[in-house]
């Protein structure tokens, strides 16, 4: 058993361990797809979020404005590479983000994207970035390929997080684009500039190294400002970015000002729409009553909405209802009224909702696990690691599938539909009762350590390989202890008890591992 797996140099002492990633997969000097799978425009929304998109009719001034930008010739030497996009959240961002590497592909323009996004494995780290781009780009642009190749060889240490980031990206990126543009023309460009796109850089937790990246990017510009090379980035406004793009090479974009409120008419009519040709009780509502929203009611939701597209697709959810939410009222046409007299605002959408479920078992404790996952797991996951069983934790999530994605098959993961509900859920003066307490961490570093006993227990012998083992045992050998240091401080005696005890049975498994114990000895209070 590999209590502290995927971990090098780690140690414990004063509850603290350290921690380095591993680094990419390269198979003969190549960036494999394990580098992109799960961070790029390509991937699979459902099981890698956000789960964003433009509706059809909407945000099309903006998009228009950013492929414009983006595609446009560098004629100048004063010419903005970069493009900031800001706003509050559920404004947007990511759906437009989406829709530009979309639109781009279908205009035969190459584009590379990496979409930030917290407490989803390493998504939220910047060490990343660079590989995941390299693999992108040297996909796309086949003049690229060889120089980065090239470089990965003479350095394999550049796709691990032990590498700074400058260097990465200097390497990676930056120097083998400019040495196929020095070559010649590319090919797939024509003429118009490569555009990479950089999604919810506010969700990366490496603050300092964040800022260390715009500082390359300018200076790397400045240094080439002829490179046909564009930048597309968005992000909340938060002081550690704001500060570094505020700056003259760089072209601002509030998306605050282009949330209309026909954007979110049109938005709610494709859902209606959508679901009017679905759903045969509101058919047979609208063959006895007629339209349905009535207009009137629709103006009151679009100006209840405010603006915001995640709580737009929050309360048409919540109206929408789900198929086994049980007490009235049963139907769409009832839930709307409530839908208007839901405090506006995200707050007063995850207060109420998670209200809907609060009184079931386990509910806190699933809610809670939830929100602290470094990487989401299956219902199924959740249910083993937590020693429940899956019914029970499919029960609370049915009644919160406005603000919680269920889905409908087992082996895909349980995701937020916004981040926002974890920073609602971390901060105890928002979420009140429903707050995910960090001395969570402490169960659940304690559950990892019995999920890896168990597996050794029921596979004695040599270790499994990651691709062998079920999500919530390859989660347990990863992230306990990312758990163990997050629950710094908040251990009880009967909690390091178990740690240790827990270590030792294990050792019954591996004899061979004595460091396992010295690891674990620490001064609980």
């Amino acid at each position: 058993m590999n209590v502290l797996g995927g971990s090098q140099n780690a140690r414990v002492k004063h509850l603290h361990a350290y921690q380095v990633e591993g680094g990419f997969h390269l198979h003969a000097g190549q960036f494999s797809a394990e580098d992109k799978k799960d961070a790029s425009h390509a991937r699979d929304r459902k099981r890698s979020p956000p789960d964003s998109a433009c509706t059809r009719g909407t945000r099309l001034e903006v998009v228009k404005n950013v492929t414009t930008w983006a595609g446009g010739n560098i004629s100048s030497a004063d010419e903005p590479h970069i493009l900031w996009m800001h706003g509050y959240v559920g404004c947007g961002k990511s759906a437009i983000s989406q829709e530009v590497c979309i639109w781009s592909e279908r205009q035969g323009r190459p584009v590379a994207s990496f979409f930030f996004f917290r407490n989803a494995g390493d998504r939220s780290k910047i060490w990343r970035l660079a590989p995941t781009l390299a693999s992108e780009m040297a996909a796309v642009v086949e003049e690229m390929a060889p120089f980065i190749r090239a470089a990965a060889n003479a350095k394999p240490g550049l796709k691990n997080s032990s590498t700074s980031l400058v260097m990465q990206m200097q390497r990676l990126v930056y120097s083998p684009f400019k040495a196929a543009t020095e070559r010649g023309p590319i090919k797939k460009l024509g003429n118009h500039p490569f555009l990479i796109v950089i999604d919810g850089l506010d969700e990366c937790e490496d603050k300092e190294e964040v800022q260390d990246l715009i500082e390359g990017m300018l200076t790397f510009f400045e240094e080439n400002p002829f490179i046909p090379l564009r930048i597309f980035i968005t992000s909340r406004v938060e002081q550690h970015i704001q500060s570094q793009l505020s700056v003259p090479g760089v072209l601002l974009a509030d998306l605050g000002d282009h949330c209309s409120d026909d954007d979110i008419i049109t938005f709610l009519d494709v859902l209606f729409e959508r679901e009017r040709r679905r759903n045969p009780v509101i058919r047979a509502y609208i063959s006895e009553h007629g339209e349905w929203p009535i207009p009137s009611d629709k103006q009151k939701l679009v100006r209840h909405i405010g603006g915001s597209f995640i709580f737009a697709s929050s309360v048409f959810k919540f109206i929408m209802g789900s198929p086994a939410q049980a007490g009235p009222p049963t139907t769409p046409m009832d839930r709307l009224p409530l839908a208007l007299k839901m405090n506006p605002g995200l707050d007063g959408l995850y207060a109420q909702t998670l209200e809907r479920s609060e009184h079931l078992p386990h509910f806190l404790t699933i809610i809670s696990t939830i929100a602290l996952l470094v990487e989401p797991l299956p219902t199924s996951g959740i249910a083993e690691l937590l020693g429940i069983s899956t019914y029970e934790v499919v029960n609370v999530l049915v009644n919160l599938q406005a603000i919680i994605q269920m889905p409908g098959t087992d082996n895909i993961p349980v995701t937020l539909f916004h981040t926002s509900l974890r920073d609602f859920l971390t901060t105890q003066s928002r979420s009140g009762r429903f707050f995910a307490h960090p001395r969570h961490h402490v169960r659940l570093f304690i559950l990892c350590l019995k999920c890896e006993l168990a597996l050794s227990q029921h596979n004695p012998g040599p270790f499994l390989s990651p691709s062998e083992r079920k999500p919530v045992s390859a989660y347990a050998l990863q992230y306990s202890v990312t758990h163990l240091n997050q629950g710094d401080g908040l251990f009880k005696f009967t909690e390091s008890d178990s740690a240790v005890q827990l270590c030792r049975e294990a050792l019954q498994f591996y004899p061979g591992i004595q460091g396992l114990l010295w690891t674990l000895k620490m001064p609980f209070p």
